[in-house]
């Protein structure tokens, strides 16, 4: 038998196995202490909220004597359902909504929309006692039930002194759709509640932050309220402010993209109305942009209360909005007076249509390319304005020259010549303000295009919000702190633009006047500035108008207006006496009394 003999080897792998488990142990110890630490502090938690709990409602049972039974903590649990476009949960303290989650879209963090969570919204019922004491309903314990119907959630919670004094809420959440019925009364109270002091409703929010900029979203977020004529007002947008309205039919709490939308039963009669910026107060990675509250007292109908609210939480969609009672679609800023009808009645759907077959970047485009088209009449005129101008400043400097001591003499031969020439100076001015109507509706229709919000084109990852190619790390005042590229490219079309249109037309430098080309020239710059932080849909817009606009010009130049006939033109009007009508004949008649009065004075 062959003897075994000793193997160094093996012994030192044993030595560096028993090394190696040692610095294991050695390092998974403290690690899973503090875990054990972590767990303990997280089991603890509700522990010690319950302690709390206890201890306010022993305080609140000997203040309220009978009343107490209202504080008194149950084991009931909070409700837990899901519907199919929201995730919902019901505290059994104070009937309220804890969390409330639209599962079918996601903010900038890739999380369910949180319209209510971790307590930031609050809804209230205060009810004053016949001998001057307030109960409020966030400080009853309820006990809870539900069930579901074949389309429907109902949630009981009901909140008891006796067996026949008790408070009752109810929920009854559709399966589909983002409006929800809450019903709240009274039963067996009326010996307790004071008939001359109405209930009292408080409901408030911090709304979240959903979107990579907070400033952009923060633009868009307000308070909103309809009235019974179906007029529609509004908080101010920036700052703090609180105000007291009457007759509100509704009341919108708006951020930006999803709303918060309370429909009472009956209008109120009177509401305290605030929102607070907080913003201003937060670092970018803050979650909260403002503070809505409202408050107002609840019509009585007998000797117990018996009244019912309607709420929406979902997005901020024109046309779910207005299958919607109530008109909320005003709730949404699609420009004022002419402005909002053009947004509504030619533009919104128009771009439905469009974007019904096609992705949303190439329907931005299209719908571009229809609106440059409908206005090509425009620009034509725009453009043979600007030929005869530049047809007639040889003549306009010669005039200049001449009478460059008698300001009024040389604005009537201009005058005079524009007359003979047939050219009008405002010609240009006015298809451009025939534009203007346009361009300020669409500048109000993109930023609150819900169906933008999370649509791809090219590198912007999302429509409705702002383009960014390259991150900054810092922050440059009025710029922001990334660079977006379709506000770049808008700004060089602006640019292109300009230089062909101020170089059609002379621009008379005046004494004491800034030089009018040198503005035009900064217009895209602050473009560049302006639009690098809003949606990236508006910039494409601005980018392909421009770009078609420089493209037209160009065709109209080289393919339809000959200049030698227009020079022609204007050479055979100037010899030919022309009696000067309209804007011209009141602008010559207007120069030649001012001429008459200064002539007046030197006597």
């Amino acid at each position: 038998m062959e003897e075994k003999k000793f193997d160094p080897y093996q012994f030192i792998g044993f030595i560096l196995i028993a090394l190696i488990l040692t610095w294991m142990l050695y390092r998974n110890g403290p690690q899973e202490t503090v875990q054990t630490q972590n767990d303990k502090q997280t089991i603890n938690a509700p522990l010690n909220q319950a302690i709390q709990d206890s201890i306010q409602s022993q305080q609140k049972i000997k203040a309220y004597g009978d009343l107490g039974n209202f504080f008194i903590p149950n084991d009931q649990s909070n409700i837990q359902f899901t519907t199919n476009s929201m995730i919902v949960e019901i505290q059994s303290k104070g009937a309220e909504i804890n969390t409330l989650l639209l599962s079918e879209f996601e903010n900038y963090d890739d999380l369910p929309i949180p319209m209510i969570k971790n307590e930031n919204s609050k809804f209230n019922v205060s009810l004053y006692t016949r001998d001057g004491r307030v109960l409020n309903t966030r400080d009853f314990y309820f006990k809870t039930s539900i069930s579901e119907k074949d389309d429907e959630f109902v949630v009981s919670l009901k909140s008891s002194i006796s067996k026949s004094m008790y408070v009752v809420y109810e929920y009854i959440f559709p399966k589909n759709g983002y409006m929800f019925k809450v019903n709240f009364k009274s039963v067996g109270m009326e010996s307790l509640l004071d008939n001359n002091q109405p209930p009292k409703i408080n409901w408030s929010t911090n709304v979240f932050r959903n979107s990579r900029s907070i400033d952009y979203e923060n633009r868009y977020t307000e308070l909103t309220f309809g009235y019974e004529d179906d007029r529609v007002d509004y908080l101010s947008l920036s700052g703090d402010d609180e105000e007291d309205r009457e007759n509100i039919r509704w009341i919108s709490y708006r951020q930006h993209f999803f709303s918060a939308i309370l429909i009472p039963e009956s209008s109120i009669k009177s509401v305290k109305l605030k929102s607070n910026d907080l913003s201003g107060d937060q670092i970018f990675e803050e979650k909260f942009t403002k503070y809505f509250e409202s408050s107002y007292l609840l019509p009585r109908q007998g000797e117990n209360i018996n009244t019912s609210f309607k709420f929406y939480y979902g997005p901020t969609d024109y046309k779910t909005l207005q299958n919607l009672e109530g008109d909320l679609e005003a709730s949404i800023p699609m420009g004022w007076g002419i402005f909002g009808w053009i947004n509504k009645f030619i533009f919104l759907p128009l771009f439905g249509f469009l974007s019904s077959f096609l992705s949303y970047g190439i329907a931005i485009i299209v719908m571009t390319i229809i609106v440059r088209l409908l206005m090509s009449p425009v620009t034509y005129k725009s453009y043979v304005s600007q030929i005869k101008m530049k047809v007639l400043r040889p003549d306009i400097e010669a005039i200049s020259a001449k009478f460059k001591d008698d300001a009024v003499k040389r604005q009537q031969e201009t005058m005079s010549l524009y007359t003979r020439a047939g050219a009008n100076p405002m010609s240009g001015c006015i298809p451009a303000l025939i534009q203007l109507p346009v361009f300020y509706a669409l500048f109000s229709f993109f930023p609150v295009a819900f169906v933008l919000r999370d649509k791809s084109f090219l590198w912007a990852d999302d429509l409705s919000s702002f383009d960014s190619i390259l991150d900054l790390g810092f922050n440059i005042p009025f710029y922001g702190d990334h660079v977006s590229l379709f506000p770049i490219l808008a700004s060089v079309a602006i640019f292109f633009y300009t230089k062909m249109t101020t170089g059609q037309q002379p621009m008379p430098q005046q004494p004491g006047m800034p030089n009018m080309k040198i503005i035009m020239y900064l217009m895209p710059l602050m473009m560049l500035f302006f639009f690098n932080n809003y949606a990236s849909g508006l910039s494409l817009y601005y980018f392909v108008s421009n770009l078609l606009t420089i493209i037209l010009m160009i065709v109209i130049k080289n393919y339809i207006i000959d200049d030698t006939k227009i020079h022609a033109q204007i050479e055979e009007n100037k010899s030919k006496p022309k009696k000067a009508s309209g804007f011209s004949a009141r602008l010559q008649k207007a120069i030649e009394e001012a001429e008459k009065q200064k002539k007046a004075r030197r006597k």
